[in-house]
């Protein structure tokens, strides 16, 4: 395992993290057995970082990652980072957002019990709440820092303008944010914002929810698995978009590799200071992502790719139209 500082004033994390979302419904049904087995079996590969978000199954990732982490030997090499922010029902519905100063520091309380650490490695609100100054959430946030409960703060899906303010209050270490081979809108300007304050990027969807896995059919969907709502995986666009697929297996068995390695490769080749995060929630997904780590791309290579799967080319967004207008990250001008 590889291992780069998180931004600039980060920790050392490893070159691939786990994004333990889908362990806890989202994708439809998952095994507690196999979730809690990946990851053991991701700390084993020398994965440090772990990315959850305490609205996941309304507090069950962060129970199954604390069930996980006192079940091994690593334990303190796991480098926890948690969203938080995400209101939701009792029937499992979204009700909204909150990053008051007064509701994060419940939040934070509650997590720090159900995954059984004294501290959180990174702290970040998974959305900008539009009724919160970014400066009161990082500041309140800042004030968990000094009470030795959060090591360092990091955002998520944000633009330019809020990089911009939130750091001013506190050093960031890294923004969480979609970036794949079909989701590449950081390119037009907040990337360029992150390297210019030293935040690192932490890309998330990197198999845009198994779309350019090289797995996903149509019949895949489950009960209660929310892509099938996700715009890019309804009829009239994911025939277009399993065709971008199949063009970059082309590449991909060029190569000798696998599609899902090809387009996790990608995304690390954009720069050492952007760690993919894989959503694996089962062992042999896992081994395949770490695969990803041994691969190494040519400037033919990258120019294949981009000739399979040219940017922009993806038909739907990346959410639902009510979601996407929530997004700061999208706000354009």
């Amino acid at each position: 395992m590889q291992y780069h500082q998180l931004g600039a004033t980060g920790p050392r994390v490893s070159a691939l993290g786990l994004g333990a979302m889908g362990m806890s419904g989202m994708y439809g049904p998952s095994d507690r057995a196999e979730s809690i087995a990946t990851l053991h079996a991701a700390l084993d590969a020398g994965i440090t970082l772990i990315d959850t978000g305490d609205f996941y199954g309304s507090g069950h990732n962060e129970m199954l990652i604390g069930e996980a982490l006192r079940a091994t030997s690593k334990r303190d090499a796991a480098l926890l980072s948690v969203k938080f922010g995400g209101l939701r029902d009792p029937a499992g519905g979204w009700t909204g957002f909150d990053a008051r100063p007064a509701a994060l520091k419940n939040f934070l309380a509650y997590t720090l019990q159900r995954l059984g650490v004294d501290h959180i490695d990174i702290y970040r609100p998974a959305r900008l709440d539009p009724a919160v100054p970014i400066e009161d959430t990082v500041g309140a946030i800042a004030e968990m820092v000094q009470a030795g409960y959060v090591r360092h703060i990091g955002l998520s899906e944000v633009g330019s303008e809020t990089i911009r303010r939130a750091a001013a209050v506190h050093p960031i270490v890294d923004l969480q944010i979609e970036y794949s081979l079909v989701s590449r809108g950081i390119e037009d300007g907040i990337l360029a914002t992150c390297r210019e304050f030293g935040i690192g990027i932490t890309a998330y969807g990197v198999l845009s929810r198994g779309l350019i896995s090289g797995h996903w059919r149509k019949d895949n969907a489950a009960a209660g698995d929310f892509r099938s709502h996700s715009p890019r995986f309804q009829d009239g666009n994911v025939d277009r978009n399993l065709a971008l697929v199949e063009a970059l297996r082309t590449v991909a068995e060029a190569k000798g590799v696998t599609v899902a390695q090809i387009a996790i490769s990608w995304v690390a080749a954009q720069g050492k200071d952007i760690v993919p995060l894989v959503g694996a929630r089962r062992r042999d997904r896992l081994a395949e992502a770490l695969g990803a780590l041994d691969v190494v791309l040519t400037p033919d290579d990258l120019a294949r790719i981009e000739q399979a799967v040219p940017k922009g080319a993806a038909a739907g967004d990346r959410y639902a139209a009510v979601q996407m207008a929530h997004l700061d990250s999208e706000r354009r001008g």
